[in-house]
């Protein structure tokens, strides 16, 4: 069972459902008028981004890229590799990068920087959760649901190894799975 490798539950699923709510409204109040669109950064977003779009009550597109940056490890490489680019044309486009965790920063920052060059109008970063701590540039999300310590995080679209995405919430790995 995945629970078992879990330490505690940081984060419960009622906890994630009213702040993403909220995130919702206030990223509906922002953008009212504007020519918005969000930016999931797969795999991890992917939930955090479903139920966001469905929060947000203003007109908004969206779309996907895949980047890679932590290979199978649990620490970032430092070299992000963009597996899959956007399709849709970002001239004069308000984008919201929705991501699952803002970490070392690393990998948004190289983001902000690659979609900046495609012509958006402006982009900002909407993080489900935001680990200061583990911070290597001098980048901060516009928008975030929980400040959460340096803990091995996984749940509601986080991951180790394409494991525990399912779970329903966000908790603590235990050091065995991931130590091994």
């Amino acid at each position: 069972m995945m629970q078992d490798d879990i330490q505690s539950v940081l984060i419960s699923q009622e906890e994630l459902a009213d702040a993403v709510q909220k995130l919702g409204e206030r990223i509906s109040k922002d953008y009212e008028g504007k020519n918005l669109m969000l930016v999931s950064v797969l795999k991890g977003s992917v939930v955090f981004m479903a139920d966001l779009m469905r929060a947000i009550t203003i007109p908004a597109s969206i779309d996907f890229m895949s980047v890679s940056s932590y290979g199978s490890g649990v620490k970032t490489s430092g070299v992000v590799r963009i597996i899959k680019d956007l399709d849709e044309e970002l001239n004069g486009r308000d984008i919201l990068i929705v991501e699952d965790i803002l970490d070392s920063g690393m990998t948004l920052s190289y983001l902000k920087e690659h979609i900046q060059a495609k012509g958006a109008h402006s982009i900002r970063i909407a993080t489900l959760l935001d680990k200061p701590e583990r911070r290597k540039v001098d980048i901060h999300p516009d928008y975030s649901c929980f400040s959460v310590p340096d803990e091995f995080v996984v749940g509601y679209g986080l991951d180790y190894a394409e494991r525990y995405r399912n779970l329903p919430y966000v908790g603590i790995l235990k050091p065995r799975v991931y130590e091994k």
